[in-house]
């Protein structure tokens, strides 16, 4: 009970990416290379807010929103918006509906 069940396919593709990137200890690294604000401002990104949602959620400047994104990217060396998400969902960022499978 409460256990998430994968494919094969995808049991494999998650163990590769643990090998890949350390067993989070390079994910944990660079999350922690945000300032508070880039954080908050990569989950709304990831819960698929534009900059101007984002810039009204959190009371502030279209442009700043811009400049945090911007240097969030540059930090995580990501620079797309679905890596992005990635990258949240990977680091509990953002909520996932994961299906469960008994097979």
């Amino acid at each position: 009970m409460g256990n998430t069940y994968f494919s094969p396919a995808i049991a494999g593709k998650v163990k590769s990416r643990c090998r890949k990137w350390g067993k989070g200890r390079i994910l944990k690294q660079k999350i922690n290379r945000l300032s508070s604000r880039e954080t908050e401002v990569l989950q709304l990104i990831a819960e698929g807010k534009s900059n101007k949602q984002i810039a009204a959620e959190l009371g502030v400047k279209f442009k700043t929103v811009d400049k945090h994104r911007q240097h969030l990217m540059s930090k995580l060396n990501i620079h797309d918006v679905a890596s992005l998400t990635r990258y949240a969902m990977r680091e509990g960022l953002i909520e996932t509906d994961v299906q469960e499978s008994n097979s």
